[in-house]
């Protein structure tokens, strides 16, 4: 009687590890399932020049890491780059106009995509007919989350941390 009470727990013990397993397996398949769909999404957003890079902290050379509200962004539109980014950091020379941070709108600039390791691309814009921003490196993972580096001729570089997207109210 003792050892039929021991099989039968023996028994139920490993039919539970076996559905737990299984679960685990089918949750880790939809999971790499997911990730492969993130990855393709990513692919055909860059091949098509129509994303943007929403921002959402910044890290100045000079000072600490901070958050930014989601109105910041630079938006890719084909034959266009539109830039609507903060700055926080040293400027060599007091701007002309009383806009601060980084405002760029161009149809002039060298687009060229290289893929990264791991699945993910570096992009680098190069802006002809503006005098202060000189390029923006743009690195982004296979899932869709990027860091933008901008340098300037007239200021000190600074980064951005963010993820990029279709453009709103496209697919």
């Amino acid at each position: 009687m003792k050892r039929r009470k021991t099989f039968y727990s023996i028994a139920i013990i490993l039919l539970s590890l076996g559905i737990i397993s299984f679960q685990n397996a089918d949750a880790q398949s939809s999971k790499k399932e997911e990730k492969n769909s993130k990855a393709a999404t990513i692919k055909q957003l860059i091949e098509s020049k129509n994303y943007a890079f929403m921002a959402q902290s910044v890290n100045p050379l000079r000072g600490s890491t901070r958050q930014l509200t989601p109105e910041y962004d630079v938006r890719v539109l084909g034959d266009s780059l539109v830039t609507y980014l903060p700055y926080f950091g040293r400027a060599y020379t007091a701007p002309i106009n009383s806009e601060g941070g980084i405002k760029l709108s161009t149809t002039n600039f060298d687009y060229k995509v290289q893929p990264a390791k791991k699945g993910g691309y570096d992009i680098t814009f190069v802006p002809t007919n503006d005098k202060d921003v000189r390029q923006l490196r743009l690195s982004v993972s296979a899932n869709g989350y990027a860091q933008l580096q901008v340098i300037s001729n007239n200021r000190d570089a600074i980064s951005f941390n963010g993820y990029v997207a279709a453009l709103p109210g496209r697919k």
